[in-house]
């Protein structure tokens, strides 16, 4: 049965023609080497003309669309399309991938460009975000990544005259992008008035800032910056697709066939028509272009590329065509010649030399073509068109002979009979007509029997018979000519077909897969004479089969290239060529044939280098010609690692539970219990489905692994460490070349490899996030610094890693079927090599992928399954050991020899300096000279050899070897059986650990007065165990059946054991020979229990729901307990051996009188009090509380109490063993966990003196021993359990503040809303009522008056061209913390409000600001290295983590200078909370504001994240690196303080333990601080510090303040401490205080503020002095030596600021805020210069216009009106209830207007004196009033209201009037009015949710600012009338700018903030004269 093989001989794609131009651009280049590269299909070509030879890139799995080439111009990068695409960068002189990235884009990669150096790779994919991204391409590592745009991007480049920047270009945008970090952040071009926007389509860039880009309606648009400059107009009459930059200029190809060329300032130098050319042609499209010294190449849209001389450009040069749009179906080759004939829906018919590879004669035609045939004689050419004609034309001339149009659908298929007499067309309408030759095509007949689509035709050799394919898979017969059909089967049997096309039948059944009846074969050819067959698929792939081929499934060798469909296949006349052609690619494929005998010279053809590998993949056939598998191995390809609930879903799974329990928790729970237990020997080792996985340390101890346990064993001691970092099953480990550590892989949902250190157990890197499932196999380099690891997923993932760094290196899909090993090449890191089941692989690194090739096994074998492999001694050379028995040699790829090594499997192979050791299942090993010719020595693992100090017995003889390693003299052997032996060279052996083999362990006893115990299981032993020092198997016996279960008689002598068959069985506990047996029973024996004292009787439980009691002495059953539902669990007797307690599978518990059997009811809470004998229940009240939150998901298993009834221990199905108190009452109780096991706990047991729990493992085998240690006793450890699944839920305290800053919401900028409640229309949408007398534009009338009174009398007006932050009064205390530090030596101090970092000056009180934040800082720390001098780090609010530019970020930048160094996008929702600098500074910590409260690791200066993990499900307030660490640091939170490391890339978390100190329970912790030998100090809610030592408290500081401890600072040079808290200031107590390095003693200072309580919010410590920053916006700085207190800055408390009033002659500003103060500003001195309480909120403020009085409206309704010399109250009055809104002073001092929110303005008279009574009121005010302003004649007021209107009332009156154009002739006082024609412009688009908030014009008239609800203050020219008015804007509050005014002389504009309580004075720099 030949086609169970694939065919020896092989294609080599020699030719392919055609070029993508649909869809693409840019893709056309010239190499270094003069070559020239492009894309078709899916196939990289590099053309060289010279030579007229192609080259072939075939890495990719699917169509090509991007390609960018390196600046050097020799390597190449290209993207695909795809579900998940990847970019190849490969070399373009060898065609081998250098490098792949891939995982980051989805749908295809639209886009590439390379940096100037060539160093970083930019992408942007086709998903619906067109994601941007950065690569660093050699390392395969993204750098950055960013939503690029809404729509379609066309292209991108990076800037090659400035770092960091790139520009991309698409759909209606340009956009300018600055990568900094891992930040990309974009800027829009601005199109302005220089031109329109639209679609730009391609860009170059230019020096000096500017961008050259290509438009779509043919201009080029010059960029300078952001800012469109300039246009060059009609530069192409249509789009222009590409522009190509090179040191002469510029050249740009369009839509309009031109070329233009440009020199370096883009003017033009000459234009190239190609449509005028000898070759063009109308329509003709350019879509890539590329200039080179004086060629110029030119690929079109219809595949085409010329090459055009400089010099000679009328002459272009055709050096590649190929068919364009529409699908390309029809193929056929001449008869004699060397010539293949397609046509394609571009309705050309093309001839093709397959000998020149060139294009020899091109027809156009009416109709789209569909098929093509030439007659025999090679005369006649036959098309079918697809309107359902069909032409005959003369090859010679293709002049047309006939056309005949007798059909209306498709004509898919025609042939000419063998004889030549005949013409069979077959149609899309199911019929084929019979035309004759020479009868000049007149139809002779038709067939009629296919009921579908006519697919395939072929003549039998003598012209007599037709078969034909259709659409649903029939195949049919006719006779020829007349068209009868066939019926008998007979007839038809001798046929012979002259050529086989069809897809169905029985020769071509194998072509199928086995289970499949899809359509997607789409052509066939037949080679008789070499017995080949090829096909070609709807997937691109082109096979190559055996012919015939009977049975489906057969093998093939595949070919990749194509796209998705190729339509048609052929083989030339001489069998020498394949030709394939792709549908959508428009390609033709030309394909070297190379048969077999061919194949021994041509090695060099070794199997393509392919990504989707393009060798024959095996197929699904069935493998009779293989080898059975090996029942073993048979047995372990079908274990499965998956787990219903993985312990990494534990966390989930516990929250979704707790929001059910809420309710249940009301009980004040039990403690934990005091004692904990610790893990001591473990018995077992994992050999049955592991190999390879033990291992000599340096100095000689043994490291294996068994369950979740990594075992260091050290054999002189006979003692045991061990490594409990894993939480599942082991599966895999490798030890390090040169140091002791060890990498173990575990199964898991996102599995983790962990690499360990063996001295001091602790884990130095932890890798994860790439393999799913579990890891099955790992290996380190040779020089340790890298690592390999393969996946069990479907695929069998491999990673290589940088352990260190926990950096993924590469990635690529392994197989599909398992694979058990890899290694890495020791000569060669970049190589390994993966073996498993029928597979051999050798894979070299590219970037971040693997290159895969398969061995080559050639004639010498069949593709065998390896079991186990290494390199040899050289790095071709390697060597693997197969499922046969065989070791098979390898040079590079290809097999050498194979040598019989073992019978059956050779499971374990290690190299040695001089030769090899081989292990097999034949239980020998054997030693080998170093290439494997002769065996030198062998030695069989046997009883007979086991030397007399082995630590048990060996079970059976040659057991089956999966481990051996060499070193120390010795060979060390690990059996299947879960043996580890040590052979001496000599021969003897010595047993070191042995465990159960295969099969689930349940039945454990432990001895009544002896330290052993007993254990029976699944593999059918029984086996009796020391627990002493000796730790060693003493005893074995086989059983017929395996046993669930076994007990010891209370006298020792006796061993009960219950089989699973039913029978149980007594044995003698020392010789372990049967007493007695029996079988009463079907099911399984579950339990089995000796009553207490004498043993009288025997308790047997069973599956089939009795419990039989026996009496022992007369061996006779004496009675049997019935009315368990479902399967007995546990039994227990009472102390008096009358009543048997039982727990069903039902979860019931019942109770039995021994010895009859009578059922008895017993009420819950007197189960307590009946003496029990022993406890394993798991049910009642005594134990409600061993019941996890996540019952629903797992079971408890097994509980076993200790003798002093204090401790129960359990065992559940996640692998957990805990301690609980007992009894444990009440819903989840507080424990200990211990993990140790991986998956069920079957049992456990406390010894006789509770000196020892003993714990089993089900499916891990092994049985482990454990310790107890009582309270009090306890070593320093690494593994200490968790406390319990709830935490408790006393709350962690309560204050006001902290409740405050866990609740509050940040929003970002762009979504907040109105601060104020107004409605109505806004004005920009409202229609523009017409004025009564609207003026003709030239009129008589007198001149507008002018709007505004100015007072800059005798003044030029120069108008305000920027504004420049000078000052910011305000410090956010409010809800942040640690925020203010010194800087320079203690001059300046940094801290932060809104979104700008401030750096203030303490002498000079000057400040310089950080802006680049777009949004509200929430924290900021400084890097203490020396190194980073001065470099901040400042986290802000944001949206979601989507990377855009609202997404959260950091900036890390320097103080000084102000210049960022680094932005770190994260992945922080929301926001980031705290920031914090590693030890070296190297490192940040950021803490997000997400649900999750996420903690992430970024190495800054490159912007790379290292680790990232869920922090806490409540708020973390503050996470710090230790002082003196880079990997260890410390989070506290809502109850909640955390210790981490940093492992590689994985972050280890312990929560801190409290359990040491007599009631200390979880508080709500908010600072953090550090000492000497790992001590923390953290700050609670209720004023005490705690101590920890590593995580364990050890003691408290009570009250160390009165309220809560906000802030501690750590000073690196003496280990003082400060700790900044809430109080009231007292003679002893302060706000403030400074401790000794262990925080026993301490010095309080009090802060001098005035206030009633002190909170402190950050505190910071330079040279004699502490720095404090408090919740009252206080940034203070207190003496150490006097205790001095001097406030640095003040700002309002709590906001919004409401009122502004500037003074009218002065640099003097005041504010009334929220917090009942008003303040006095004096910018010049930059200080606050008084502040009033006036114990109401204050909400407006207005000096008189002398500036002698000062008035001010109050939430209340009430107004004061001050003196501004005494301070004193002048009067005040309250006739409104709600909030007054705005006051002022009429310009003569007369009037006082008040409006309120109660629609009101009321007019007071001043001249009347303090009594204040009103003496009229403005009437029909629609709203509340916002703000309002004088005429300049105090005669007139208007008003601003809340429903967008404005009004204007006559003064005192009150009276509203209504004549515009009286309204239209007043000059105003002042304008602070949002509304009015004059304030149009200042209404932005945005506004839907937000608002203009206020407004102001200068005194000048002439410039206006406004402030928003976002945030912005904008400066407009006034009057702006138009709508959308031109302005600049400047950020920096936060959202709601509440007022805004210009200084006297408009030397400022002072802003006020209302979420940031903040005031900015900003510089007004006015134009020059």
């Amino acid at each position: 049965m030949a086609a169970r093989s694939a065919p020896s001989c092989h294609l080599r794609l020699e030719w392919v023609y055609g070029y993508r131009g649909h869809q693409c651009r840019n893709n056309l280049y010239y190499t270094a080497a003069k070559e020239i590269v492009y894309f078709v299909a899916g196939v990289g070509v590099v053309y060289s003309p010279r030579e007229h030879r192609q080259k072939f890139y075939r890495g990719h799995s699917d169509d090509i669309i991007s390609l960018a080439l390196h600046p050097e111009r020799v390597l190449v990068a290209t993207g695909q399309v795809g579900k998940e695409p990847y970019i190849c960068v490969w070399d373009s002189y060898t065609v081998q991938t250098i490098s792949v990235l891939k995982d980051v884009h989805t749908h295809g990669i639209a886009c590439l460009a390379f940096d100037l150096d060539g160093q970083r790779l930019v992408s942007v994919g086709l998903d619906s975000k067109n994601a941007v991204c950065v690569w660093d391409w050699k390392r395969g590592k993204m750098l950055s990544m960013a939503p690029g745009h809404t729509d379609r991007i066309f292209d991108i480049s990076w800037d090659l005259y400035q770092p960091n920047k790139l520009v991309s270009c698409g759909v209606k945008h340009i956009k300018f992008w600055s990568l900094c970090g891992n930040a990309l952040t974009p800027k829009r071009g601005v199109f302005g008035k220089t031109g329109d926007l639209q679609t730009i389509l391609c860009l170059a860039c230019a020096r000096d800032e500017l961008t050259y880009s290509g438009a779509l309606n043919g201009d080029i648009y010059v960029w300078k910056g952001i800012n469109l400059i300039r246009t060059i107009q009609g530069a192409h009459t249509a789009g222009i697709f590409s522009m190509n930059a090179c040191e002469e200029g510029f050249a740009t190809g369009g839509r309009d066939g031109c070329i233009r060329l440009w020199d370096l300032t883009f003017k033009p130098i000459t234009v190239i028509d190609l449509r005028e050319t000898d070759q063009g042609y109308k329509g003709l499209s350019v879509r890539s272009v590329c200039w080179r010294g004086d060629h110029i190449l030119v690929g079109t849209q219809d595949s085409e590329i010329f090459e055009i001389v400089v010099h000679e450009r009328n002459k272009p040069f055709l050096i590649m065509q190929g068919h364009c749009e529409g699908e390309l179906w029809a193929l056929a080759v001449h008869p004699t010649k060397p010539l293949a004939v397609t046509g394609s829906d571009d309705r050309s018919v093309r001839i093709w030399s397959l000998v020149d590879h060139a294009l020899i004669a091109r027809c156009n035609m009416e109709e789209p073509i569909r098929c093509a045939a030439v007659n025999v004689d090679g005369i006649h050419l036959a098309l079918g068109m697809k309107d359902g004609s069909f032409t005959v034309l003369r090859v010679r001339d293709m002049t047309e002979v006939v056309h005949i149009k007798d059909r209306k659908e498709a004509i898919h298929e025609l042939k000419y009979s063998p004889d030549g007499t005949y013409l069979a067309v077959g149609c899309n309408d199911s019929s084929v007509d019979i035309y004759g030759v020479a009868q000049r095509y007149k139809k002779f007949g038709e067939c009629v029997g296919s009921l579908s689509f006519i697919t395939h035709l072929d003549w039998s050799s003598d012209s007599r018979y037709l078969q034909t394919n259709d659409g649903n898979g029939k195949r049919l017969f006719y006779r020829m000519p007349g068209g009868k059909e066939v019926t008998n089967k007979e007839e038809i049997k001798g046929v012979h077909w002259a050529s086989w096309t069809c897809v169905s039948g029985l020769e071509v059944n194998g072509i199928w897969p086995k289970y499949s009846d899809i359509n997607d074969i789409n052509s066939v050819d037949g080679n008789y004479i070499g017995q080949v067959l090829v096909t070609a698929d709807d997937y691109g792939i082109v096979k190559l089969f055996r012919y015939p081929c009977l049975r489906k499934g057969a093998k093939f060798k595949k070919y990749i290239g194509h796209s998705a469909h190729v339509t048609n296949v052929r083989w030339s006349h001489d069998y020498q060529w394949v030709i394939s052609i792709g549908g959508a690619d428009h390609s033709v494929f030309q394909w070297k044939f190379i048969p077999e005998r061919k194949l021994k010279d041509a090695l060099h053809i070794a199997p393509q280098e392919n990504l989707a590998d393009s060798n024959s993949d095996e197929s699904d056939s069935d493998l009779s010609d293989v080898p059975e598998l090996d029942s073993e191995i048979e047995q372990e390809t079908q274990l499965t690692y998956r787990r219903q609930v993985y312990t990494e879903d534990l966390p989930q799974l516990k929250e979704q539970y707790k929001e059910k329990q809420k309710s249940g928790t009301s009980k004040r729970r039990e403690r934990a219990p005091g004692n904990s237990i610790r893990l001591h020997f473990v018995h077992g080792y994992r050999g049955y489905d592991c190999r390879s996985n033990l291992f000599y340390t340096q100095i000689g101890e043994i490291v294996y692994h068994v369950a979740a346990v990594g075992v260091i064993y050290n054999r002189q001691q006979n003692t045991q460490r061990f490594y409990l970092g894993h939480d599942d099953d082991i599966l895999c480990l490798a030890i390090h070349p040169v140091k002791d550590y060890v990498a173990t892989g575990q199964v898991g949902r996102d599995p983790s490899v962990h690499i360990w250190d063996t001295e001091t157990i602790k884990p130095l890197s932890i890798l994860k996030g790439y393999h799913q499932y579990g890891v099955c196999a790992v290996d380190f380099s040779a020089d340790g610094k890298r690592l390999a690891s393969v996946g069990i997923d479907d695929s069998h993932t491999i990673v290589l890693w940088d352990w260190k760094k926990g950096e993924k290196l590469s990635i690529a899909r392994g197989s599909k079927d398992k694979i058990f090993v890899v290694k890495m090449n020791p000569y060669v890191p970049d190589k390994l090599i993966t073996a498993g089941i029928k597979h051999m692989k050798f894979w070299r690194r590219a970037g971040g992928g693997l290159i895969g090739r398969k061995g080559y096994v050639g004639t010498l074998g069949k593709n065998d399954t390896m079991m186990c492999a290494v390199y040899g001694w050289t790095e071709e050379m390697a060597f693997s050991g197969t499922s046969t028995g065989d070791v098979c040699i390898w040079r590079d790829i290809f097999l050498v020899k194979t040598v019989k090594a073992h019978d059956g499997p050779v499971f374990s192979m290690h190299a040695l300096e001089k030769g090899f050791v081989t292990g097999g299942k034949d239980g020998v090993v054997a030693l080998w000279d170093d290439s494997f010719e002769r065996c030198l020595k062998t030695y069989a693992i046997k009883r007979a050899a086991l030397a007399p100090g082995s630590k048990g017995l060996l079970l059976e003889d040659n057991p089956s070897i999966r481990a051996i390693s060499l070193g120390h003299g010795h060979l060390l052997v690990g059996t299947k059986n879960g043996e580890i032996l040590e052979v001496d060279k000599s021969g003897p052996i010595t047993l070191l650990v042995q465990g159960h083999m295969e099969g689930e362990v349940w039945g454990l006893a432990t001895h009544p007065y002896l330290p052993i115990c007993a254990t029976v299981s699944d593999d059918k032993t029984l086996r009796i165990w020391d627990l002493s020092p000796s730790h060693c198997m003493l005893a074995v016996r086989k059983l017929k059946k395996g046993g669930r279960c076994c007990c010891f008689s209370p006298d020792g002598k006796a061993l009960a054991v219950g089989l699973n068959d039913g029978s149980f069985l007594m044995a003698n506990a020392d010789t372990l020979e049967d007493l007695v047996s029996f079988h009463h029973r079907k099911d399984i024996i579950s339990d089995i229990r000796f009553s207490p004292g004498s043993g009288k009787y025997l308790a047997v439980a069973s599956h089939d729901s009795f419990i039989d009691i026996y009496n022992v002495m007369s061996s006779k059953r004496v009675g049997t307990c019935k009315g368990a539902t479902s399967y007995i669990t546990h039994i227990d007797w009472d102390v008096r051996g009358k009543l048997l307690q039982v727990n069903t599978g039902a979860k019931e518990q019942l109770f039995f009188e021994a010895p009859r059997g009578k059922k008895q009811t017993i009420p819950s809470g007197e189960v307590e009090k009946i003496g029990w004998a022993s406890w394993t229940s798991v049910l009642g009240l005594c134990c409600e509380g061993i019941w996890p939150v996540i019952g629903e998901v797992t079971d408890v298993t097994a509980s076993c109490l200790t003798s002093d009834k204090t401790v129960l221990a359990t065992g559940d199905d996640l692998g957990f063993v805990k301690l609980f108190r007992y009894p444990a009452k009440g819903k989840f109780g507080k424990f200990k966990r211990y993990v140790a096991h991986s998956t069920h706990v079957t049992n456990v047991r406390w010894t006789f003196d509770d000196s020892m729990l003993v714990t089993l493992g089900g499916t891990d085998m092994s049985l482990m021993v454990w310790t107890n240690e009582l309270e009090g006793y306890r070593e320093k450890r690494p593994c200490d359990s968790e406390e319990s699944d709830i935490d408790s839920e006393e709350d962690g305290g309560y204050d006001s503040d902290v409740t405050r800053e866990n609740e509050i919401s940040y929003t970002i900028r762009a979504l907040s809303t109105n601060i104020r409640p107004v409605f109505g229309i806004k004005p920009h949408l409202q229609q523009k009522e017409p004025s009564i007398d609207e003026r003709p534009p030239v009129s008589r009338a007198p001149p507008q008056p002018v709007k505004l009174q100015t007072n800059n009398v005798g003044k030029k007006k120069r108008p305000i061209e920027d504004l420049v932050l000078e000052l910011v009064f305000g410090y956010r205390g409010r809800d942040c913390r640690n925020n203010v530090h010194y800087l320079n030596d203690g001059d300046d101090i940094i801290y932060h409000t809104a979104s700008v970092g401030i750096l203030h000056n303490i002498a000079t009180g000057t400040q310089s600001f950080y802006q680049e934040h777009n949004d509200d800082i929430l924290c900021l720390t400084v890097n203490q290295h020396p190194k980073f001098i001065n470099i901040v780090a400042t986290g802000q609010v944001g949206d979601s983590a989507d990377m855009s530019a609202t997404a959260p970020s950091i900036h890390i930048w320097d103080a000084v200078n102000k210049q960022t160094l680094s932005i770190l996008r994260c992945y922080h929702s929301k926001g980031v909370c705290s920031v914090s600098f590693s030890a070296t500074g190297k490192l940040l910590l950021s803490v997000g504001l997400d649900p999750e409260h996420t903690i992430t690791i970024w190495r800054w200066q490159e912007g790379a994240k290292i680790a990232s993990r869920a922090g806490h499900n409540q708020r973390i307030f503050v996470a710090e690196f230790r002082p003196d660490s880079d990997s260890q640091f410390v989070s506290v939170g809502v109850k909640h303080v955390k210790f981490w490391t940093l492992a590689g890339r994985a972050l280890l978390s312990k929560k801190g333990l409290l359990s040491t100190l007599q009631d200390a329970r979880m508080q709500t912790m908010l600072a953090v601080a550090f000492g000497a030998n790992n001590l923390t100090f953290t700050g609670t809610i209720s004023g005490d510090v705690c101590v920890w030592k590593d995580h364990i408290l050890c003691r408290i500081v009570a009250k160390a303040h009165n309220g809560p401890v906000f802030a501690m600072y750590t000073t690196l040079r003496d280990g003082l401490i400060v700790t900044g808290g809430k109080e009231r200031p007292s003679k002893e107590g302060g706000a403030v205080k400074l401790w000794d390095q262990e925080l026993r003693r301490c010095r309080a200072f009090r802060l001098e503020t005035g206030q009633v309580t002190d909170c402190v919010r950050s505190v910071c410590r330079g040279k004699g002095k502490i720095l404090v920053g408090t919740r009252n916006a206080e940034i203070i700085e207190v003496g150490e030596k006097n205790a001095a207190c001097n406030i640095l800055v003040n700002g309002h408390v709590d906001g919004p600021i409401w009122g502004l009033a500037t003074h009218p002659s002065r640099d003097f500003f005041l504010s009334a805020a929220e917090d009942g103060t008003v303040r006095l500003w004096d910018i010049a001195d930059k200080k606050m210069l008084n502040k009033v309480n006036l114990g109401h909120a204050a909400r407006t403020v207005c000096y008189s216009p002398e500036g002698d009085m000062v008035a001010i409206g109050m939430k209340n309704g009430e107004f004061i009106i001050l003196l501004v010399s005494s301070l004193k109250i002048w009067g005040k009055k309250r006739d409104r209830r709600c909030a007054i809104h705005d006051i002022r002073f009429s310009p003569d001092s007369r009037f006082l207007a008040v409006g309120s929110s109660e629609n009101s303005v009321d007019f007071y008279d001043l001249t009347l004196g303090p009594t204040l009574n009103r003496i009229s009121y403005c009437k029909d005010i629609p709203s509340f009033v916002i703000q309002m302003d004088f005429s300049a004649d105090s005669r007139h007021l208007q008003v601003s209201t809340g429903c967008y209107k404005r009004h204007v009332y006559e003064v005192p009156s009150g009276k509203h009037l209504m004549d515009q154009a009286a309204i239209d002739r007043i000059t105003w006082a002042t304008w602070t009015s949002i509304l009015g024609d004059e304030v149009m412009g200042i209404w932005s688009r945005h506004a839907e949710k937000a608002d203009v908030t206020c407004a102001c014009v200068s005194h000048s008239g002439i410039s206006l600012v406004t402030g928003d609800d976002f945030g912005m203050v904008k400066l407009f020219d006034f009057p702006c009338p138009e709508k959308f008015a031109k302005h600049k804007r400047f950020l920096g509050h936060s959202p709601h700018v509440t007022n805004i005014r210009f200084t006297s002389g408009d030397r400022h504009v002072i802003s006020a903030g209302g979420d940031d309580c903040s005031l900015f004075v900003w510089k007004c720099v006015h134009m020059p004269h």
